[in-house]
């Protein structure tokens, strides 16, 4: 595995904080990288795929969490999602920047 397969493939995890600066970014953001470099290389193309099906993950269990806020117990479970979302992703960006695929435990897999 060349360096910049390696990168590329870090590159999908890295860009889910891309939500940070613009809603449903992090799922855009890993789903662009994937889209551009998925035939290219085959790292990219697993890591891509892990990295958006787990953002979409992310994304309805923030939607649920958000609606559950009006009965204030939605509060605490967005904290929650955000924080383990911000531990699993760090923890893919590590992986992959060393080279190996990385499995997202909590994860629907929509996209194979």
């Amino acid at each position: 595995m060349t360096t910049d397969e390696k990168n590329w493939g870090m590159y999908c995890h890295l860009a889910a904080f891309a939500g940070l600066l613009i809603p449903f970014g992090n799922v855009i953001g890993p789903l662009i990288i994937w889209l551009i470099k998925k035939d290219e290389y085959p790292h990219v193309d697993a890591e891509g795929k892990e990295s958006v099906n787990f953002q979409i993950t992310v994304a309805i269990a923030v939607m649920v969490a958000g609606a559950l806020s009006v009965v204030l117990i939605g509060v605490p479970l967005l904290i929650a999602i955000v924080i383990f979302a911000v531990i699993f992703v760090i923890k893919a960006i590590m992986e992959t920047n060393e080279g190996r695929s990385y499995r997202y435990p909590y994860n629907l897999r929509l996209i194979k």
